[in-house]
This record gives C-alpha cells, sequence and structure tokens, in this order.
C-alpha cells in the first residue's frame, strides 16, 4: 500500500492558507486579525465561526466544531482523508510524493493523467466553438435547446471525425502518448498506430467531485457515426464507473446539505436541472445505476431521493430498479411521473422551472409506482392477477435491509389492495438482509473489541482536545501508553501526548506526518469520519476510560489466576499471587475525575 511520505505532508502543512480552503465554501469577512462566518455545521444567524489569522485551526463558538483543514474537507464536503489532501495540494500547488510499502509496480501518475484530461477537456470545447465541423454540432445543440451560455458554463465540446487532429494537439501541449493512454484518450491498433478513443461525438466532462476531469461521456449527434449513442470513457485509475455520478460535482455539497436528491437518466437532463437550479442532481455514468452510485449518495447521508427518468419503458424499469435499491437501504423515494414522450430536459425548456417544482411536489411515493409498475399486464379483476401481483411486491419489499420499512410497508400494501394485513405477512418473524450479511462474512472478518474502544477514545482527544483540554488532562491522568493494546493505537496516542506536552501541533495533518505509517493514515482517516456527541463528550469519554481501564484490571486478575492454577509456581509465590490476586479484587479501577 502507497501512503503519502513525509516531506509531501509537511510541504503542504507549511503551504496551506486555511482561511482561503474556507472562503471557498462559506462566506467569511475580517474582524481584527480574525475572520469570522455563520458556522456551516449548524444553523445559526449570528456568526460564532472564527479563524484566527495564520492559525491552522477553525472554531465555532456556537456548536464546538473544530479542526483544520483536512478535517473540514472530510467534514463538509464528505471526502476521504486522501481525497482532501489530494484537494489541499492541488489548490496549494504541492507535489505529492508516495511511498510504497512494497516493491509492486506503480500505477499511473494521477496527476499526470487529470492534466491530460484537463488539457483535452479544454482542445474539445475550442473545437466545438471554432471550427467548421463544430459549427454543424452546434447547430444540433441549438435546436436541442442548448445555448451558447450552457455550452460554455458546462464546457461542452467535439471530439474530431478525423484521426490524429487531438493526438497531435496534445503532443504540442507536451502530454505523452502513454499518458493519454492512461486517461482513456487513446490506444494503440494491432498495426502499432494510434487510435483516438473517441470521434465524432459532442463531448460531456464528467468530473470528480472536488472538481478536475475525470473522464467524458461522448454522444454521437449523426446517424452515421459508429457506436452507440454514447461512449465513456474506459476505466482508468481516476474513472470507475460504478461509482462515478454525472453532476455530482456541482451537486455534491447542496446534496449533502439537504439530504435529498434528484436522479435523472441522461447528462443533458442532469445539466439543465442543475443550470435551472435543481443543483441536487445526477446521473449515472455509464453504467446502469447500481450499489456503487447509490453508496456514494448514502455516503453524504441522503434520506429523501426523486426519480425523474424518462416516461418511456425503459425509464419507468429503471424509476423500479433504483427506487428499490434505495428503499432497500432505508431512504424514502419519490417518484416524479413525466407526461408520456419527455424526459426531464424537455419538459424544463417546454413548461419551466416552476412545473418542474411542483412535477417534484405532487410525485408519488415509492409503493404506489412499484404497484402500479407491476400491474401494467395484469388485470386485477382478476383473483390470480392480484395474487400475483400482491406475491411480487411483497417478495420485493422482503427483500430490504430495514424491519420498520419492511413492515409499515406491507401493511401499505395490504391497505392499498384491500386484504387482511396477515395475508401479506404482517407481523411475521422477519429477519432482516442486514443480519444475513454479516453472518455469511462471519468467517472472513474479525471485530477486534479493544481496536474499537481504543480508537474511540483517540477519536475523542483528535475532535475535541484542543478545544476542551479537560478532557486530554483525564487522559493524561488515568492513562499511559502501556493501557493500550492495539499498537497502532498505542503509537497515535504517544505521539499525541508527547505533542500536547511539548506545546506541538495535534491536528490531523500534523498527527499523520509524524506517524508516517500506512496503517496509521488509515485509522486517522477513520477516526474524524465517526462524528461525536459534543455535548456529553466528557461523560462519555470517562466511560471509555472506564472501559479501558476495567479490560486491563480483568485481563490482569485473569492472568495471576492462570499462573496460581498453572501448578508451576512455589508454595511462597502462589501465596504472593493470591495476595495480587485478592488485592486487585479488593480495588477496581475508578477514572480520576478531580484533576
Amino acid at each position: 500500500m502507497a501512503i503519502f511520505n513525509k516531506e509531501s505532508l509537511e510541504a503542504l502543512r507549511q503551504r496551506v492558507d486555511l482561511a482561503e480552503v474556507l472562503s471557498s465554501y462559506i462566506d467569511l469577512k475580517r474582524a481584527g486579525a480574525a475572520y469570522k462566518g455563520l458556522c456551516p455545521f449548524h444553523d445559526e444567524k449570528s456568526p460564532s465561526f472564527i479563524v484566527q489569522k495564520g492559525d491552522s485551526h477553525y472554531h465555532c463558538f456556537g456548536c464546538g466544531a473544530h479542526g483544520d483543514a483536512i478535517q473540514f474537507l472530510m467534514a463538509h464536503q464528505k471526502m476521504s482523508f486522501s481525497d482532501a489532501v489530494e484537494n489541499l495540494a492541488q489548490r496549494f500547488h504541492v507535489h505529492l510524493e508516495k511511498v510504497e510499502e512494497s516493491d509492486e509496480k506503480r500505477g499511473p501518475n494521477k496527476a499526470l493523467l487529470k492534466e491530460a484530461l484537463q488539457q483535452a477537456c479544454l482542445f474539445f470545447h475550442f473545437y466545438l466553438l471554432h471550427t467548421a465541423e463544430g459549427h454543424e454540432a452546434l447547430h444540433y445543440l441549438y435546436g436541442r435547446g442548448i445555448d451558447l451560455a450552457f455550452i460554455q458554463h458546462f464546457q461542452i465540446g467535439l471530439s474530431p471525425k478525423a484521426s490524429n487532429i487531438f493526438r497531435k494537439s496534445m503532443h504540442s501541449k507536451g502530454v505523452r502518448e502513454d499518458v493519454l493512454v492512461d486517461a482513456g484518450l487513446l490506444s494503440s491498433t494491432k498495426e502499432g498506430q494510434w487510435r483516438e478513443f473517441f470521434n465524432d461525438r459532442i463531448m460531456f466532462p464528467i468530473h470528480h467531485y472536488s472538481g478536475e476531469v475525470i473522464g467524458f461521456s461522448g454522444r454521437k449527434y449523426k446517424e452515421e457515426t459508429f457506436g452507440g449513442k454514447y461512449v465513456n470513457t474506459p476505466e482508468t485509475v481516476l474513472f470507475k464507473k460504478s461509482r462515478v455520478l454525472f453532476g455530482f460535482n456541482h451537486s455534491r455539497r447542496r446534496i449533502a446539505k439537504e439530504r435529498k436528491a434528484i436522479i435523472v437518466e441522461g447528462q443533458i437532463d442532469a445539466l439543465r436541472l442543475i443550470q435551472e437550479g435543481f443543483n441536487i442532481t445526477v446521473a449515472g455514468q455509464g453504467t446502469a445505476f447500481g450499489e456503487g452510485h447509490v453508496k456514494e449518495l448514502l455516503n453524504l447521508g441522503v434520506s429523501q431521493v426523486f426519480l425523474a427518468m424518462d416516461s418511456d419503458h425503459a425509464g419507468q424499469e429503471a424509476t423500479a430498479k433504483i427506487g428499490h435499491l434505495f428503499q432497500k437501504e432505508g431512504v424514502e423515494i419519490r417518484v416524479a411521473q413525466l407526461p408520456k414522450g419527455q424526459d426531464p430536459d424537455s419538459f424544463l425548456r417546454e413548461q419551466g422551472p416552476a412545473a418542474f417544482q411542483k412535477l417534484l411536489l405532487d410525485s408519488s411515493d415509492y409503493l404506489s409506482f412499484l404497484v402500479k409498475h407491476l400491474s401494467r399486464d395484469l388485470n386485477l379483476e382478476s383473483p390470480a392477477a392480484k395474487n400475483e401481483l400482491i406475491q411480487n411486491a411483497t417478495k420485493l419489499i422482503r427483500e430490504w435491509d430495514h424491519p420498520v420499512m419492511v413492515h409499515e410497508t406491507l401493511r401499505k400494501l395490504a391497505h392499498m389492495m384491500k386484504v387482511p394485513e396477515e395475508f401479506v405477512g404482517v407481523g411475521q418473524d422477519y429477519m432482516p438482509n442486514v443480519y444475513i450479511k454479516k453472518s455469511a462474512s462471519v468467517g472472513t472478518q474479525t471485530i477486534d473489541p479493544d481496536r474499537i474502544l481504543e480508537t474511540d477514545l483517540l477519536r475523542w482527544l483528535l475532535l475535541l482536545g484542543l478545544e476542551q483540554t479537560r478532557l486530554v488532562d483525564l487522559v493524561r491522568a488515568n492513562l499511559k501508553k502501556e493501557d493500550f493494546h492495539v499498537a497502532i493505537c498505542q503509537k497515535i496516542f504517544e505521539i499525541y501526548r508527547e505533542n500536547y506536552e511539548n506545546h506541538r501541533p495535534c491536528d490531523l495533518l500534523s498527527l499523520t506526518i509524524d506517524l508516517n505509517d500506512a496503517e496509521g493514515q488509515l485509522v486517522m482517516s477513520d477516526l474524524v469520519q465517526k462524528k461525536v456527541n459534543k455535548e456529553r463528550a466528557e461523560q462519555q469519554l470517562i466511560e471509555t476510560i472506564q472501559k479501558i481501564l476495567d479490560r486491563n484490571w480483568m485481563e490482569k486478575r485473569e492472568n495471576i489466576k492462570m499462573r496460581i492454577q498453572s501448578g508451576q509456581c512455589s508454595d511462597e509465590e502462589a501465596l504472593e499471587l493470591v495476595k495480587q490476586f485478592d488485592d486487585l479484587k479488593r480495588h477496581p479501577p475508578r477514572v480520576l475525575i478531580d484533576l
């Protein structure tokens, strides 16, 4: 596994301007030697979110939010640790080096791929706007109601019909052929010739949620163009079709804030909605909308999803499938039914944003849609057909992972179909799929209670220790590094303690630099991704300390007991061990609170 090397992270720490990072997401105003703004982590009318000039930490005096630039990106933008580091490195022009822990071949350089894709995006956009071939494509786009402002805002482009124009242009920009191959823009033929992946297609850039171009979707606009309607970038180290959501870079922030999303089929549908202010919209990319796409939205905490698929048969089938995937995870689904023959793009152009908003307000729940969808070819006047519908619907509902969702939906199904609740299984024993999944993997996954307990304690230190120093003092007064059983947790604790006592930084980036350890980087990332209850911080920390002390106390007693029963001790040694055992039993550990 590769980790960011110490020198790279140290260079990044020196270059990061926290106020500049935060200003991209919240409105900060100068107030003396500090910057103030409304906290993005809770609703407030008076600014209590503070960044001292030149400091590497923010702090909210309203809700207690505290952290560095990486923690902000992870908490506010829902980035992973690696994504946050790479985002900051790109913003502040720091070249990141990684150290391989094995001698395995390194993959393509991501920075070079991103630069190649950005140059490609600029080329395609220029080619659309400033060539005769591009003007023909523009005529097609204008006919679809896509104007110049739309094209420029979303950097829509055109790939040339003729070979080698694109490759030669990239070569003139210093982009090598091997980089273009790794980026999915070029391939070599059996004859040793270069072949451009996209030809004679309108190009829609696909972005990572942090903004970088990671691939393209090419749409043909002439019948004679070879291939399917859409051709997408092949799988690369940057572009994973099963997880990439088109439009995510425009909508991610608002989705995370409002916990709801709109899902459509096509790129133009998504961009049209985003342009009209519905910037909670995404579309699947390259493959059918699947579990990977669902997971990306679940990671943002979505609780409600609107499905606005095309009104044709394929669109309705997609609605049924996608809705099932989200309902399975306990997410509420609303189905916006478009008029026959229309998609979101055409509906918006003809009837406007207000009409689409009403479409969302009038949307139906998923069960109502499902019953209508499953009964489209059935005559419900027939008892056999009605039974078939109920059996099919019940089978799908019982695949969901949340018992309350299953129970309440089955009750609603019984009411809709006018049958007794027991006929659809309400009240029967139910084993959620989530437990089946866990039991199926018992043989391959190991839960380490020591690791869970010790990372819980470290989480309090990392997330709240600098703003509530009494928490650090409580830990220092009650625990030593020997009290930790998990090696990496012991290492993190000792580095934190030494930094704290010597007045050195204890933020996420600084501790990661000092760790310089692959496992440590993963643990540090996991620590800040789980929320803590700040209102009960001291009480819960004391409980965690007590659990660690109790665990170690019980283990000491058990070890003494085993030595006594081993039969390998002399009478004098056995007597001494009995005294130690009794002394431990009489004096169970208690957390030292009065410091």
